[in-house]
C-alpha cells in the first residue's frame, strides 16, 4: 500500500519497503540470496544474448507462445518457493499460469479489430489473495508487537530522561499519589 499522485500509485520507501513484513528467519537468508542471484544473473545473460532491455524481455516472459524464456520462468518459480518457505508457508503451492490481463469485452481495439491478447505469467488470484492476506496479518501482528515494545520503552523512561531518586519522607509527611504521565493515563480504565 502506498500513496498516489492523481490516479497513479507512488512508491514511497517509508510506506512500502520499511513497513513490509519480510521473513525474519535467518536460516533462509543464504538460500534466498542464492536463488535471487541465480535469477538475476540468468536474466542479465538473456538480456545481453538477446540484446533486449527489461521491458522486451518481460514481454517475452509473459507471452505463452514464447518458450525461449522457459529457464527464467523456472527460476522465478524457484524464487517464489524459497520466499514462501522462508515464511514457513509450505502449504501454499504457487504455480504460475498465463492469465489474460483484460476481460473478454476488451478484445477489440478502437477500430473494431481484434486486439492481441496480453497475458501475465503469474499466480492465480486465489493464491495471490492468500499470500497477501497472510502478509497483511503478519504486518498487523508485528505492528502490534512494535507498539507494545514502544509503549513499554516509553513507560520505562522518565519524561526528562533522568533517573529520579525517590525523595526521603519525613514520618509526619502525608504520602502523595504519583501523577500519571501522559502515556499511561487511562490504562486499565473503561
Amino acid at each position: 500500500m502506498g500513496s498516489t499522485m492523481k490516479d497513479d500509485p507512488v512508491y514511497i520507501p517509508s510506506d512500502c519497503l520499511e513497513t513490509f513484513p519480510f521473513s525474519d528467519q535467518p536460516k533462509f537468508f543464504n538460500t534466498l540470496q542464492d536463488v535471487g542471484k541465480c535469477y538475476y544473473e540468468t536474466r542479465s545473460m538473456l538480456m545481453r544474448e538477446r540484446n533486449q532491455g527489461l521491458t522486451t524481455l518481460y514481454n517475452c516472459f509473459n507471452d505463452p507462445c514464447d518458450d525461449s524464456i522457459q529457464k527464467l520462468r523456472e527460476l522465478h518459480s524457484d524464487m517464489d518457493r524459497a520466499v514462501l518457505d522462508s515464511y514457513g508457508w509450505t502449504d501454499i503451492q504457487p504455480k504460475c499460469e498465463f492469465i489474460p490481463e483484460f476481460d473478454e469485452e476488451d478484445d477489440e481495439d478502437g477500430g473494431g479489430r481484434p486486439k492481441k491478447k496480453q497475458y501475465r505469467y503469474r499466480w492465480p488470484d486465489d493464491v495471490g489473495d492468500e499470500v497477501l492476506a497472510r502478509l497483511l496479518e503478519l504486518n498487523r501482528q508485528r505492528a502490534l508487537e512494535e507498539g507494545q515494545l514502544l509503549a513499554a520503552e516509553v513507560d520505562a523512561q522518565p519524561i526528562d530522561g533522568k533517573k529520579k531518586k525517590p525523595a526521603k519522607k519525613k514520618s509526619s509527611e502525608k504520602t502523595e499519589q504519583p501523577t500519571p504521565d501522559l502515556f499511561t493515563a487511562g490504562k486499565g480504565d473503561a
